[in-house]
């Protein structure tokens, strides 16, 4: 892999990380694009540890003053830890939840997803829920001390749905916290905490890859740059995505997700451009 590939490979996994447009289906698509396909999982978890480590340093606030009052409420229940701590207990439990189905349903269906008809089906539906989001449905004004059991369930299931690819883990997770009567603020911050023990798991699962000396095969300068590039897109998609969204609409997302479903119908199911095995 070149430096030049690493690259942008490097900034689409960071921009579409954290933006309601499916990170995974651009890596799908740019691998499409340069002919090129990973050899296992390990530069995919390269990319996704610059994404963490994005989320982390913006939310290091939020995530010490979680993780502070969450075992201080086990030790003197006061109640002013107590929204903290049930907050904590909802990122847990969506975790839970997205991580025992996500596993299987990845199982399952295996390469079988990431074929172009999927994937450009798959952003249409996101663009779809994003619409409904938008135009049909009054925001609520909940917030996290006003959650509920349930919407971490709601909110769990749906980022399940980010397995396949073209079904956007922030998308489908933001949609569901909105669906649930949570305010756009708790919605997406819930959505952004929430990434942290999934994309983290998910590297986790994949560490026999890194172990494997996968990563011999991309180069160290290729994997410094496919890193740095992922971790400070990242930072870019999260702060713009927090002032966009108190500012626009989600249905611009869904316009994009449906240009691009066009595209990737069209060309690289036509064949344009060489498909991934």
């Amino acid at each position: 892999m070149s430096v030049i590939e690493a690259l942008i490979f490097g900034i689409v996994q960071g921009i579409a990380e954290f933006l309601p447009i499916s990170s995974t289906a651009h890596i799908i698509i740019a691998q499409f694009i340069f002919g090129t396909t990973f050899s296992g999982l390990s530069f995919e978890v390269i990319l996704h540890l610059g994404s963490i480590v994005a989320v982390v340093l913006y939310f290091r606030r939020d995530c010490i003053r979680l993780v502070n009052t969450f075992f201080r409420y086990l030790s003197n229940r006061s109640p002013q830890d107590r929204p903290d701590f049930f907050f904590g207990i909802y990122i847990i439990i969506a975790t839970i939840i997205t991580g025992v189905l996500g596993i299987f349903l990845e199982d399952f269906f295996a390469e079988t997803m990431k074929t172009p008809v999927f994937i450009a089906s798959a952003l249409a539906i996101t663009g779809i829920f994003l619409i409904i989001i938008e135009k049909f449905h009054q925001i609520g004004n909940r917030t996290e001390k006003e959650m509920t059991f349930f919407d971490s369930v709601i909110v769990g299931l749906a980022q399940t749905l980010a397995v396949f690819p073209g079904i956007s883990r922030s998308g489908s997770t933001l949609i569901a916290a909105l669906l649930s009567g949570l305010n756009r603020e708790t919605a997406v911050r819930y959505s952004f905490l929430l990434s942290i023990p999934v994309i983290l798991g998910s590297s986790v699962l994949a560490f026999d890859d890194l172990s494997a000396g996968n990563l011999g095969t991309f180069g160290t300068l290729p994997l410094i740059v496919a890193f740095l590039a992922s971790l400070i897109s990242s930072w870019i998609g999260i702060v713009w995505l927090i002032q966009f969204l108190n500012k626009g609409r989600l249905i611009y997302f869904a316009l994009y997700c449906f240009l691009l479903a066009i595209i990737v119908v069209t060309m690289l199911n036509n064949g344009t451009v060489t498909s991934v095995n």
